[in-house]
């Protein structure tokens, strides 16, 4: 329960940073904060956890003014994305944050393009994907980081075995 708890501060948070600071910086391309936090969640607590976190985060970020995209579209994307990050996790967990960082924001003008939003076309893909692909992957290992040095998996208990303390 306060692990979930936890979550939902830690979403929140990035999501209040992410729409006071980081989107007034005034730079054509930022970092996705939220995006990030639910990928290093997804790949800390897996697919399923990472699906559902991706969902109700990206469920937040649509439901924030200013909203000009189709309600659902960042929940998609960032339930798909938390899903992707949690499975891929286990084998090759530096890669998965990797290409999630990366291939999201692309995922998100795929979605707006497949629902119709009038400010998505091919043009604003090459203008604006590459530099946030390379801010999301900038600041993917301090966020992950940070997520992990707040939300450390559980170290096994030292047992006692036949007289000997096994780490």
């Amino acid at each position: 329960m306060a692990r979930n708890l936890g979550t939902a501060a830690l979403i929140f948070a990035a999501l209040v940073v992410q729409m006071t600071v980081i989107n007034r910086m005034g730079f054509s391309v930022t970092p996705d904060l939220v995006l990030l936090v639910v990928i290093a969640l997804a790949t800390l607590r897996g697919e399923t956890a990472g699906a559902v976190i991706g969902f109700l985060a990206g469920l937040a970020a649509d439901l924030t003014p200013p909203t000009d995209h189709v309600l659902g579209q960042y929940a998609l994307v960032m339930c798909l994305t938390g899903y992707l990050a949690g499975r891929w996790a286990a084998r090759v967990p530096l890669l998965s944050v990797a290409a999630c960082a990366v291939g999201a924001p692309a995922l998100a003008v795929g979605v707006g393009s497949l629902l119709g939003d009038p400010g998505v076309d091919w043009s604003t893909f090459m203008a604006i994907w590459p530099g946030t692909a390379v801010c999301n992957l900038l600041a993917a290992p301090i966020v992950v980081w940070a997520v992990r040095g707040l939300f450390r998996p559980a170290r096994s208990r030292d047992v006692l075995i036949m007289g000997r303390r096994r780490p």
